[in-house]
């Protein structure tokens, strides 16, 4: 059963009850408290609720104790619609799919409505910024649906991509209000230990001044350098007769200059301090809780992004302000080796997939390399020092991502003799790329089509010299018109090589997040508070360590029957049931 859902002014809103096609299966009823509602139905029915946007009315219910088992986001599905059809960044409100369903100009997105503070959209009812959007409109959101259910019922696999996709939603829209367990005390006390004392005015912590003196100090007493400008840097180690390029940390390790491993240091300690210093604890630590705000498929793979907060960068050194409350514990599990385990099952290579039946991947496939290094006459490990393990993963992270060192080429030489059908999976991909076609996960997540500028240079074959390299988000390869045709065509390659994996991955992960939310809910207390593509973090009470780490086991042999079927490939999960994250690992 499915219940459509608007959003009225004020407290109230619309229902109407929907077959699974989207057709209505009952009238519209109007009601004066849509949060009691949603409540009693859920309690009665458990139906799917066809809403507009979880992220704008899930945490509304929340607020009020309110949680439902299923939805389906209509603004998420739409994007992945309009991705699948090559339209990438198209509008994807109710309001713009129902005017362009009816061939009428499309309006643009509404801005998000801007909250008060981190915190505002978590604690305050916000009666205001409902009053400023306007209400849902019911029959607009009855008839998006069922468009969007006719034209996911001609794409194989991409019901689940949807159902994946919006329990996504949920999950998201829960951790946001249930919050990561944060120490503020372990927080203060770690970067007081790091830095110093918290300082005032805007001044630098105190080991980061005791370093910016010891910098200036180390190429002189005449010279002042200030560590956090670049240019007087590079200024400085040119006038020491060290021309370096860039303040690149990489390169600095490259010089020998006593100022160098203070600017590390300093850089790193600067680092932590911009990011996550006291700062960041005033704006989003409350009540003992880390609560940030997911953006569900905030990158075009699939993965998902944060508004602020950083929540899916929590440096190793903070993990020990992770702390599960008394009682409590933290069981946090990641997916061992879940891209190339990914490739295997995509592929269906028999030999790659018998290896992936195994716990270590890598070590399954070391085979293959020492065989190949005992035949040219030289030892396992070989004139590099690398392991037959080692260079394993090595052949296969070029596999998948493309490029790579000497080695790397020719370790893929090796891997493509022992698993052509895995290697022809992802140069298919590569080569569709390089054509401008899309490429798409199991479950038909699509990547982003070539922009209007790489098919122009690449149709036109311009050999203007470039590196081939651009910003993440810009795989055709070309930034700030640099890159010459054949770089721009091996950058959209090595982009769509990697994104039938990593996509696809994301689907297996959102599957996983589904199925866990669900086992979870039947165990009571334990909730999700943490996800990062491939690692979850569950805090549950001590005595429900066992039956949680049995539900995450669980729902990821779920998650590789949903994609995958009856493969051979596991998906095994490392598990620790800790107090703090950062004994976890």
């Amino acid at each position: 059963m499915r219940i459509a859902v608007a959003a009225g002014p004020g407290d109230g809103g619309e229902l109407r009850p929907l077959a699974e096609d989207g057709a209505p299966a009952g009238p519209a009823r109007a009601v004066p408290d849509l949060v009691a509602e949603i409540a009693e139905r859920e309690r009665a029915d458990a139906p799917r609720w066809v809403w507009p946007s979880t992220a704008r009315l899930y945490p509304r219910l929340l607020r009020a104790g309110v949680r439902v088992a299923r939805c389906h986001d209509l603004e998420l599905v739409e994007s992945l619609l309009l991705g699948h059809a090559g339209r990438y960044g198209e509008p994807r409100s109710v309001r713009a799919a129902w005017a362009r369903s009816r061939g009428e100009p499309v309006p643009s997105d509404p801005p998000p409505v801007p909250e008060a503070s981190p915190q505002a959209s978590l604690f305050d009812d916000d009666p205001a910024g409902r009053e400023a959007r306007p209400p849902d409109d019911l029959g607009q959101i009855v008839a998006v649906h069922a468009a969007q259910q006719r034209a996911a019922a001609g794409l194989d696999g991409f019901a689940l991509l949807a159902a994946a996709e919006s329990a996504g939603s949920l999950v998201a829209a829960e951790m946001s209000h249930d919050g990561l367990p944060w120490s503020a005390e372990e927080h203060d006390a770690l970067l007081t230990g790091l830095l110093g004392p918290r300082p005032t005015g805007g001044l630098r912590p105190r080991r980061l001044q005791e370093l910016a003196d010891s910098i200036s100090a180390a190429f002189g007493r005449r010279t002042h350098v200030n560590p956090d400008s670049p240019a007087q840097i590079l200024k400085a180690f040119a006038a020491a007769g060290l021309p370096i390029p860039s303040t690149r940390a990489h390169v600095l390790k490259r010089l020998d200059h006593p100022a160098v491993p203070l600017l590390l240091e300093y850089k790193e300690l600067a680092r932590l301090h911009a990011a996550h210093g006291w700062a960041w604890l005033d704006a989003w630590v409350s009540d003992g809780r880390f609560r940030p705000e997911y953006v569900v498929g905030g990158v075009v793979s699939g993965r998902w992004a944060t508004n602020g907060g950083g929540a899916l960068q929590i440096p190793r050194v903070l993990r020990k302000a992770v702390v599960a409350d008394p009682g409590w514990c933290l069981v946090v599990a990641d997916a061992a080796q879940l891209e190339p385990r990914v490739l295997a099952a995509l592929a269906g290579d028999r030999a790659f997939s018998d290896a992936a039946a195994h716990g270590d991947l890598y070590a399954a496939l070391s085979d293959a390399f020492r065989t190949t290094s005992a035949r040219a006459g030289g030892s396992p490990e070989g004139a590099d020092g690398l392991s037959p393990r080692d260079k394993a993963k090595l052949a296969l992270l070029s596999a998948m991502y493309g490029g790579g060192t000497t080695e790397a080429v020719q370790l893929l030489g090796v891997l493509k003799s022992r698993f052509p059908d895995a290697l022809e999976y992802v140069e298919a991909a590569a080569r569709a790329g390089e054509r401008g076609l899309l490429v798409r996960s199991r479950l038909g997540r699509t990547c982003p089509p070539p922009s209007a500028g790489w098919r122009e240079l690449t149709s036109a074959g311009d050999d203007e010299p470039g590196d081939g390299t651009g910003p993440a988000s810009a795989p055709d390869g070309i930034a700030s018109g640099r890159g010459n045709a054949a770089q721009a065509l091996r950058s959209r390659g090595r982009f769509t090589r990697n994104f039938v994996v990593q996509a696809t991955a994301a689907d297996w992960a959102l599957a996983l997040l589904g199925s866990l939310r669900r086992r979870l809910t039947a165990l009571g207390p334990p909730h999700l508070v943490f996800f990062q593509h491939d690692e979850v973090i569950v805090h549950a009470p001590a005595a429900l360590a066992g039956e949680v780490t049995e539900a995450v086991r669980a729902a990821a042999e779920e998650a590789r029957r949903l994609l995958f079927g009856d493969t051979p490939v596991v998906f095994p999960m490392e598990i620790a049931v800790v107090d703090r994250y950062s004994d976890a690992k």
